[in-house]
Parts: structure tokens; C-alpha cells; sequence
């Protein structure tokens, strides 16, 4: 009895992920590390955020981190505060995004302020300690932004079969041609690419069932067998 009791006393706040006590300055102090410590923008940080809310703090699943992820890409605004409002929303609403957004903008708003009132551009250019400090710091950005770009594909699933998709589209963005190399045009393709294929799926399960779609994971199952045999 005692046993059950003792069972039964587990609280949800303690059960799920995201539900523990202090959580809204967990978020705060967890963001505010990322944004106080991370050079080279949104990208860079995903490495970070990824690390500190999927491993560390399993507060989310990695697979559904990547899709708040690729809905933080497509809204516009600055991506750190968009993935750190999807994170906070995700665990606790409104609140939770608050306080994940405020640990995001403050450090990186105290730090600009004072560089802006302390260094100078051409104390910036001409102080050879600051400039080596900035030159040392420019690969260590380039490592933390191509991580999670390699992160993210194998997260999607991109074999030799589908690695020129995106490869296309980056030299497509990059080379700067009116038209192609808009980044909007590229998001609405995939997004209509993921619904036809959806459909595509679905027909065929409604084939294969004789008329009868009996679980929505019938078509990831079906995804799978196609990568077994190749296809």
C-alpha cells in the first residue's frame, strides 16, 4: 500500500519533461548562457541550443526539435529568438517563451550596448590584440555554424539519392540570379515537395489496404521499407 502510495505521488510537474520547478529560470539562465557565450549568429547557436535542450536537458525530442527548427527558419525574425520562442512555447506557452526570448536578447543586448560605448571601429581595426582576438574567433564560428547543417541532414534522412537537393539550392541562393536565388521560393517548393509526397503515400497505402488507411505510421513504416530495398 505504501508502495502504491508512493507511486501515485509522483506529480506531473516532475514526470514530464519541461515540468519541474524553477523551469521558467531554467529557460532564462539556459538561453542567456547560449546568447552570452555564442559568436556568429543564429546558426551558431544551434549547435548549442540543440546540445543544452535536447542531451542535456531532455526537454524535447531531437526529431521534433528539427521540426521547430525548420519552422523557425521559415518565419522571419532573428532564427536564435524564433527556435528559443518554439522551445519555450513547446514546454511551457506563453511564460515559457518569454522567459526562453528574454535569455536570448538580453546577453547579446548588454554586450552590443557596450561595445558600441567602449569600442570604437577603429579601435576595433587598429588594436592589434582586438584584432587578433576577432580573427581567432572567425573559424571556431565557421565549425559552430556547418555542426548542425551536418546535424540537420542526417537528422532528415539525406543519402547520396537526395543530397543534391540541397546542394542545388545553396548554389541556386548563392549565385544571386533574380528569382532562383530567393530563399522564400525554396521553402514553398519544399513544403509543396513534403505534401505531394504525403499524398503520394497515402494513395498507395490506400491501395495496399484495399481502401482502408488504418494508422497515419503505416506511412513511415512504408518509407522505411522503401530505403531497404532501394528504391
Amino acid at each position: 500500500m505504501s508502495g502504491e502510495k508512493r507511486k501515485n505521488d509522483v506529480t506531473p510537474d516532475s514526470a514530464a519533461p519541461g515540468r519541474e520547478k524553477g523551469i521558467y529560470m531554467k529557460l532564462f539562465s539556459t538561453f542567456a548562457r547560449i546568447g552570452a557565450f555564442t559568436f556568429g549568429g543564429g546558426w551558431a547557436m544551434i549547435s548549442l541550443i540543440e546540445r543544452e535542450v535536447v542531451e542535456k536537458r531532455q526537454w524535447i525530442p531531437r526529431e521534433e526539435f528539427l521540426d521547430l527548427l525548420a519552422v523557425a527558419q521559415s518565419l522571419p525574425g532573428i532564427l536564435a529568438v524564433n527556435i528559443s520562442v518554439a522551445v519555450g512555447d513547446r514546454l511551457r506557452g506563453m511564460r515559457g517563451s518569454v522567459a526562453a526570448a528574454l535569455g536570448t536578447i538580453l546577453p547579446c543586448f548588454l554586450i552590443i550596448l557596450a561595445i558600441a560605448v567602449f569600442l570604437t571601429p577603429d579601435l576595433i581595426q587598429n588594436n592589434r590584440v582586438v584584432s587578433a582576438i576577432f580573427s581567432g574567433i572567425r573559424p571556431a564560428v565557421v565549425a559552430l555554424i556547418v555542426a548542425p547543417v551536418i546535424t540537420s541532414g542526417k537528422a532528415a534522412r539525406i543519402g547520396w539519392k537526395t543530397v543534391w537537393i540541397p546542394v542545388v539550392a545553396a548554389l541556386l541562393i548563392w549565385s544571386k540570379w533574380p528569382v532562383v536565388s530567393n530563399p522564400i521560393l525554396y521553402v514553398i517548393l519544399g513544403g509543396l515537395g513534403g505534401y505531394l509526397w504525403l499524398r503520394r503515400q497515402e494513395k498507395r497505402l490506400h491501395v495496399a489496404k484495399g481502401g482502408r488507411l488504418e494508422d497515419d505510421t503505416d506511412i513511415e513504416k512504408l518509407d522505411e521499407k522503401e530505403k531497404e530495398e532501394g528504391l
